[in-house]
């Protein structure tokens, strides 16, 4: 999964997606209300046949969009999206947006970016290696692909919307980090000159809105640090990484400071958080572990409940109904009450 599959929506109540392979379908669960029981997992999208390549984002209005690639004649595929408004109700079925290269094969994990207006932005690495886009149009329906250009692209692309609405793209190569970055609503993106040179470990990008100006791209290199790039500068090393698989992030309150919290799965299984006032990397971060070990293949979610806490969760591929979840205590630092299992 790439983006945030955790998400709170309107109401505050907590939503989760994931992949259900015996289905071959997205399903979803959410929370009846806030920090209520949770439904079961329902299917998102209808009954089309769909491959686990799932991305996700978040609009402003906290409705969910979901782009995935689905089978369609034997050895090609395309994507798909589906909105979903209400997460106890039905989402949209799923509406085909084709293939970058008109057709063939997956050609890479795709990600998607919400912009202010509502209309998503759907990035896929194309056959040349390089990215393309495909966007909604603002009275409906889709624009035509688009070639963002680039190579050698590897991964999972990170898509970001920052707080002025306009849409930054972050992709890792062997040369370093690609950026395209939106100049107005609705215009397509352009790629910097040249790379940043890194070298970071394709899997672990991850990008958040941080500042009226600025998005913040995280990532682990391959000298085992999990660094920070905003892009006015060189990329500053935080901490060493506490393990080498995908991060999760997000910016939230605690202890009334403006903070940046990071998951991830550390070498022994666990979940580790570290925390820095955002835009601030100078400070440092510190890992804190908390639960069980998880298998390697486990996702962590973060999201905020209506609350204002901080919420973790922990899922499994292939286990729809087996989510693990932990809220902040009520106390200050960054301490979690015991993990627990949703059913």
């Amino acid at each position: 999964m790439n983006g945030d599959w955790l998400i709170s929506g309107r109401d505050g109540a907590l939503s989760a997606y994931a992949y259900a392979p015996e289905e071959d379908a997205v399903v979803c669960r959410a929370e009846r209300y806030p920090e209520g029981p949770w439904s079961p997992p329902h299917t998102v999208g209808g009954d089309q046949r769909v491959h686990p390549d799932l991305a996700l984002a978040r609009s402003a209005e906290g409705y969910a969009h979901l782009v995935t690639w689905r089978p369609t004649v034997p050895g090609e595929s395309g994507l798909v999206h589906s909105t979903h408004y209400q997460p106890r109700l039905s989402a949209l079925d799923w509406t085909p947006i084709g293939h970058p290269n008109k057709k063939g094969d997956r050609t890479g994990p795709p990600a998607v970016a919400v912009d202010a207006q509502g209309r998503a932005h759907v990035f896929v690495r194309n056959n040349g290696g390089g990215v393309s886009l495909r966007m909604q149009e603002e009275l409906g329906g889709w624009g035509p692909w688009r070639d963002l250009k680039g190579a050698g692209v590897q991964g999972e692309l990170a898509a970001v919307t920052g707080e002025s609405g306009l849409i930054t793209l972050y992709a890792a190569t062997a040369d370093g980090i690609l950026r395209w970055r939106q100049q107005k609503p609705g215009a397509p993106l352009t790629r910097d000159e040249k790379p940043q040179p890194a070298s970071p470990l394709p899997h672990t990008l991850r990008a958040l809105a941080t500042s009226p100006d600025h998005t913040t791209l995280l990532y682990v290199d391959e000298d085992g640090g999990l660094y920070a790039w905003r892009g006015d500068a060189g990329p500053v090393c935080l901490v060493a990484a506490a393990g080498d698989g995908p991060l999760t992030a997000l910016r939230c309150q605690l202890d009334d400071v403006d903070c940046t919290l990071i998951a991830q799965r550390d070498a022994d299984g666990r979940v580790a958080f570290a925390a820095y006032p955002t835009e601030l990397e100078s400070a440092g971060a510190g890992w804190t572990r908390s639960g069980d070990p998880l298998p390697p293949d486990a996702r962590i979610g973060l999201a905020e409940d209506a609350a204002g806490r901080v919420v973790a969760a922990a899922h499994v591929p292939g286990t729809p109904d087996h989510m693990l979840l932990a809220r902040r205590k009520g106390e200050p630092g960054l301490a979690l009450e015991a993990w627990s299992r949703v059913f």
